[in-house]
């Protein structure tokens, strides 16, 4: 166990969480958002062949002041695990955010083929796989499938029971990632909790989405979206923008791929309410559920349109990935949504579960303080090349 890096309130350290978090102080902490192993064995990776166990989220509770909310990515067939140790640990559950994208590829198993194989009989190829060139629009598994001369044919059932089961699976397409969202109970009521420690509630005005024509707070990337819709200045309120503009923060964020916006319905032209002012024009905004522009960041106005752009999160991509190792990269622009929604400007933000240090970059550049553990000392120093690359350096 090592500090690892130690500059501009941002704190990274080498070793077993369990040993450093007993090492740091009680209630010394403002918010935990963390991307822990999802015990699905990905990759065949040893570090992920379990969720946290509850010895390590009571050490989170320990170290996090009271009313401090905890933000953890889960696996799908694992959120259960993952938030049932949460709460056995003493936190509140108190919701669940979806981040849903386009991109996952399906781990299913052919049952057509999988008789045939058992019954060793040879199906014949009747044609190539869409996905095996642009044709359906190649996606990374199949770039990686290509480069190592794997891509699949089309073949056809050799024998009558595969026949039967033409078509049949095994598993569905993951589209999205569940965060839990758990709170450390508080000490007294909301207010004297907030008072007191700086910690109970979430930022709902700074999260907003905005429905009015604004210009994104200098984004380093095209892809740099969610939240970003606010003045350069975060200290300017506690918004970053006017708090009478925007949608209320939703459970809800994705990708903007063109499989997931299809999902959403396109809306009318917003309406107004008579009698209601907002941001100095007559009429309030009373849009059908949702509407979305493309999710680009570049803003957008209430005049109908796809309902997802109020949820618009990309997936990292090769720029955000800053050539790590790391097999699951967030993309920052969501890790400073998430910070940004439990996190006041200056407080610290725990990760027990660095990784590629998305958390660390999110934290400075919400203006916060970090502190990170990493077990793996090549993914530690994939994080310091990652702030080395910003603007710590």
């Amino acid at each position: 166990m090592s500090v690892y890096y130690d500059k501009n309130g941002i704190t990274l350290h080498n070793g077993d969480c369990l040993d450093v978090l007993a090492t740091m102080p009680p209630e010394s902490v403002d918010s935990i958002v963390t991307d822990p192993p999802y015990g699905l064995a990905f990759m065949g990776k040893k570090w992920d062949y379990d969720v946290p166990s509850v010895a390590i989220w009571e050490q989170c509770l320990r170290v996090l002041k009271p009313g401090g909310h905890l933000l953890a990515f889960a696996g799908t067939r694992t959120q259960h695990r993952m938030a049932v140790r949460i709460e056995d640990a003493g936190f509140e559950i108190r919701d669940m955010i979806a981040w849903v994208y386009g991109a996952g590829f399906p781990k299913s198993l052919d049952v057509s083929k999988a008789i045939d194989k058992a019954a060793g009989a040879e199906r014949d190829v009747v044609g190539e796989n869409p996905y095996n060139a642009n044709k359906g629009g190649r996606n990374h598994h199949s770039e990686k499938c290509a480069q190592a001369g794997k891509l699949s044919n089309i073949t056809a059932p050799a024998t009558e029971a595969a026949k039967q089961w033409q078509g049949w699976g095994t598993a569905l397409k993951p589209a999205l990632e569940p965060i839990t969202v758990a709170r450390k109970p508080l000490r007294g009521t909301v207010a004297e909790n907030v008072l007191q420690y700086g910690t109970g509630g979430i930022n709902v005005d700074g999260c907003r989405v905005g429905t009015t024509k604004q210009t994104p707070a200098s984004p380093a990337k095209a892809n740099d979206s969610i939240g970003t819709f606010r003045t350069k200045d975060r200290h300017a309120n506690s918004s970053g923008f006017d708090a009478s503009v925007g949608r209320f923060p939703a459970n809800l964020i994705h990708d903007g791929s063109d499989e997931v916006v299809g999902l959403f319905p396109q809306t009318e032209p917003a309406k107004q309410v008579e009698g209601v002012k907002r941001n100095g024009r007559s009429g309030g905004i009373m849009g059908a559920a949702g509407a979305i522009c493309d999710g680009r960041p570049e803003g957008h106005d209430d005049s109908g349109g796809s309902a997802s752009r109020f949820f618009y999160c990309a997936k990292a991509d090769a720029s955000e990935r800053r050539d790590s190792k790391h097999p699951t990269v967030k993309p920052v622009a969501l890790m400073r949504y998430l910070v940004r929604l439990v996190t006041p400007i200056g407080a610290t933000v725990l990760d027990p579960f660095c990784g590629s240090g998305t958390t660390l970059e999110a934290a400075m550049l919400e203006s916060c303080k970090a502190i990170g553990i990493e077990l793996n000392p090549e993914y530690c120093a994939d994080a310091v090349e990652r702030l080395r690359q910003g603007v710590l350096f």
